[in-house]
């Protein structure tokens, strides 16, 4: 553990106000709540009571700026970007401020694989985010790069700083980061999908070069998470990377990588809501000192403010109220006011944080289902990796950006973040689209794999405390986020991990009181059911074994096995390729290479049919949004790919599957054409389906107009023995809405049996 973070490691304890409204709550029959009068697990200092306040990335080798480095260990080959300060030393300057300065230090980083030990080893220029692993994953083969890689970055220090501390935060390296400030070890920390931050401030000089050099390693081991799963443990520094400057007196970025404000809402409704203020300090005395914090709407108005004395040196608490609150309500209106806590000296300002609040209330009923504040909201999504063809896991905003537009698009109310806690940047995007979320730490077990995904290893267990501590308060102030996840395809043929689910359960629990605990199981029956608030399954009739409507029995069947026990479906979904394709649609073999997107497309149509019809399974999550790297995979197209994705690696194709949720999840008018990509064909009489949120769809082939057509439940329209002659076929169909005409068209070739089409 980090040194440095010695010291602020606390003793934690729950004050008790509401607390046993809360359990009740959780354990009554049937019901999980989030109650918003539950408390935070604050700091009590002596003698006080605290009330629970319910850029393409450049690769250039050293020595030859104008040389491409298409070695496959540093990420795409063939891209470059020019730097500011690539290969020298960044110069960092003050801002004309006195509050805190966060500074990007993602840029002249030079780096070498940690086994190249010579004098001069071969170095190149790269910038933030960034992994070594992003080619050679993509080679089938389950040993791809998994070892340690060398991060080094000169920077100089304004000599205006000399009475600030200098803190250097980091987003996420994968798996272990020792941190090394001019050669002199700092800190180490495990686990690549947490942040962490680290004081830096005795250790540098002003106005002098200095050196960070961070040395990480996504090297399989026992005593870091995940163990083993289906999806690739990029290695590097995949995240960003900033430098934080505040005045001696600050509220402290180092309580586990939080941003050190935590707000709890407790007591919301149209009419009031409460808030509860925790803000942590970093200061040698409190003489003088007070807190500040201000609610801000979406207008930009303070609506809410309080000023209290600082009392103690290591805590603040405070409570502000606010009549009439505007709620956030998921996607109907994602409403996130801002909470700006300020810490005054002799009443001036000279640190801030900033942080998002919004307000709701939700309950999970194992009958009825997700309750929002007070009303029933339908959770449907998807599930997906933080994975883009070049990049693995090295993502910036703008692909953050371009998934939550699929995510848009296709109309999802939830998103299960699997199977670790994803970017900051991600989080806030699902706060203002609305999103409810599902948060997970990588603790992964390998499903119908061999191996281990838990041992009952000390230092693994308590690996797996620190990574579940960092994501709650690292996430806390996220109103997207509802439901903490505890593990994903944990099996029993190890050591038992469910006395150790118990305990995470409540850390969780101890942790923050107010969110649901669940977990995702593939294993049948009540094993897991007792160590979480909620249980989940990923079930996959139809694809690997079973039928479609499979899925549906077994729904019915476990609701009447535990019906006090609410259950999601926490993955579903089939391997599909958009450029393989059946006209008999018969069932693949998983592990085989042909994936036919028709198969595909027919799994998702008939399992969200049953899922559909079941509002008492409270969330229902595709797997996946996009298909992803896997090195052990060996089937469909690619290998090194997993194909369930509704969209394709590079996100530049959407399958038909992505078009059936688009038309069921999002009202907004639509027409489709699906089986467009089975292009040539040798049956002349043959189905025609669309997808539409249209009545009156008219189906003209050739020209001629063949029928009218109307959408069924599903939004789906069938014309059964439709003729093509033989050559090319011209497949056209449209509609009007609000006197706009809405078309799609595809082009079909029939040949015969020769393949021959005149």
């Amino acid at each position: 553990m980090n040194k440095l973070l010695s010291g602020s490691f606390y003793i934690f304890f729950l004050l008790i106000v509401g607390i046993g409204n809360a359990i009740a709550g959780a354990s009554s029959i049937g019901l999980a709540h989030h109650n918003s009068h539950t408390t935070h697990p604050t700091i009590a200092a002596p003698g006080h009571s605290l009330f629970a306040f319910g850029v393409k990335r450049g690769l250039e080798k050293k020595g030859n700026k104008n040389k491409q480095f298409p070695h496959p260990l540093y990420g795409a080959a063939e891209e470059r970007v020019t730097q500011r300060s690539a290969g020298g030393v960044s110069c960092l300057r003050a801002a004309a401020q006195s509050t805190r300065e966060t500074i990007n230090f993602n840029t002249g980083w030079k780096f070498h694989m940690a086994y190249d030990v010579r004098k001069q080893p071969e170095t190149i220029n790269v910038t933030l985010p960034h992994t070594w692993n992003a080619q050679d994953v993509l080679s089938g083969k389950g040993n791809y790069q998994r070892e340690s890689g060398i991060y080094e970055k000169s920077f100089t220090i304004d000599p205006a700083w000399k009475n600030k501390r200098l803190f250097l935060y980091f987003e996420g390296a994968n798996s272990v980061a020792t941190v090394l400030i001019n050669k002199h070890f700092v800190t180490e920390h495990k686990g690549g999908y947490t942040a962490f931050c680290v004081e830096i401030t005795g250790l540098v000089k002003p106005g002098e070069t200095n050196q960070v050099e961070v040395q990480v390693s996504n090297a399989a081991r026992t005593d870091v998470l995940p163990l083993c799963g289906d999806f690739n443990v990029y290695g590097g520094i995949h995240r960003p990377v900033s430098l934080l400057v505040t005045a001696k007196d600050c509220i402290s970025p180092l309580d586990h990588g939080s941003p050190g404000v935590y707000l709890t809402p407790s007591s919301v409704s149209e009419q009031l809501a409460t808030v509860n203020i925790l803000t942590k300090l970093s200061v040698t005395a409190s003489t003088g000192l007070q807190i500040r914090s201000e609610v801000i709407d979406a207008g930009q108005h303070v609506v809410a403010s309080v000023t209290n004395a600082v009392s103690n040196n290591r805590n603040a608490a405070q409570t502000i109220r606010l009549k009439q609150p505007h709620l956030w309500n998921g996607k109907a209106n994602p409403y996130v006011y801002t909470v700006q806590v300020n810490l005054l000296k002799d009443g001036q300002v000279i640190d801030r944080v900033t942080q998002p609040l919004g307000l709701r209330y939700y309950h999970v009923d194992a009958n009825k289902g997700f309750i929002l504040n007070g009303k029933y909201l339908d959770l449907h999504g998807v599930g997906f990796h933080e994975d883009v063809e070049g990049k693995g896991s090295a993502l910036d905003t703008a692909d953050y950006d371009e998934d939550m537009q699929l995510i848009k698009e296709i109309g999802a109310t939830a998103l299960r973040l699997t199977h670790y806690p994803h970017g900051k940047y991600f989080y806030d995007l699902c706060d203002r689209t609305g999103m409810v979320v599902w948060s997970e730490i990588p603790f992964v077990g390998p499903g119908g794999y061999t191996g281990a995904g838990y041992l009952k290893n000390p230092e693994l267990e308590g690996q797996a405390r620190q990574v579940l501590t960092e994501m709650i308060r690292q996430d806390y102030n996220h109103p997207s986020v509802c439901f903490w996840g505890l593990f994903n395809e944990l099996k029993l043929d190890h050591d038992d991990p469910v006395p150790f689910i118990k305990e995470l359960n409540t850390l969780a629990k101890k942790e923050d009181p107010t969110r649901l605990t669940t977990c995702a199981t593939f294993l049948d029956g009540d094993r897991f059911n007792q160590v979480s608030d909620l249980i989940a399954w990923n079930k996959y009739y139809g694809w690997y074994d079973g039928e479609f409507k499979q899925i549906g029995v077994w729904a019915d069947k476990t609701h009447h096995s535990y019906p006090q026990k609410a259950f999601a479906v926490s993955e579903y979904g089939a391997g599909g390729s958009p450029f393989k394709h059946s006209e008999n649609n018969v069932k693949p073999d998983a592990d085989g290479k042909f994936h036919p997107e028709e198969w595909q497309t027919s799994y998702h149509e008939m399992n969200w049919l049953e899922l559909s019809k079941r509002p008492f399974i409270w969330g229902k999550f595709v797997w996946a949004l996009a298909d992803f790297g896997s090195s052990i995979r060996t089937e469909g197209d690619t290998s090194g790919i997993n194909d369930k994705g509704l969209v394709t690696y590079d996100r530049k194709v959407k399958k038909d599957a992505f078009y059936f949720y688009k038309a069921n999840w999002n009202p907004e008018p639509m027409l489709y054409i699906t089986d467009r990509r089975n292009e040539v064909r040798t049956q002349q009489a043959t189905v025609i389906k669309i997808y539409s949120t249209m009545a009156h769809v008219k189906l003209r082939v050739n020209g001629t107009v063949i029928a009218n057509g109307e959408p069924d439940e599903f939004h789906i329209i069938r014309w059964e023995n439709v003729l093509l002659h033989k050559g090319k076929n011209k497949i056209e169909v449209s509609a009007t809405t609000d006197r706009k005409v809405l078309q799609d068209t595809c082009e079909w070739t029939m040949e015969d049996k020769n393949g021959i089409t005149k």
